[in-house]
């Protein structure tokens, strides 16, 4: 008769845990400092590739339309990111400000 072993089963699930908490602990965290700092240079980039579609655009040089699109979304996109950091910014910096001492 085949016996059932769950306490194993456990067991190896318990392994399995620890290993993804050691992994967790050893991955470096971003400073907020260098995700702004990205996020604003991304913002930039992706504008200045909005203005260069445009430019080409009206000019002449290109026909695409949907790439101005797509480089307008992605510049707007962007945009959205760093404001959406700049309130969550704000917002931190306000409650540690109302904290009673």
């Amino acid at each position: 008769m085949n016996t059932i072993q769950p306490i194993q089963a456990i067991n190896s699930l318990d392994a399995l845990n620890k290993a993804q908490a050691v992994q967790n602990a050893s991955s470096p965290e971003i400073p907020f400092r260098s995700l702004f700092k990205d996020a604003v240079s991304n913002a930039e980039q992706t504008n200045s590739s909005l203005n260069g579609e445009i430019y080409k655009l009206t000019t002449g040089q290109s026909d695409d339309l949907h790439n101005a699109i797509i480089a307008s979304q992605k510049a707007n996109l962007s945009v959205d990111m760093v404001v959406e950091l700049r309130n969550k910014l704000l917002e931190a910096y306000n409650q540690v400000m109302n904290i009673n001492v």
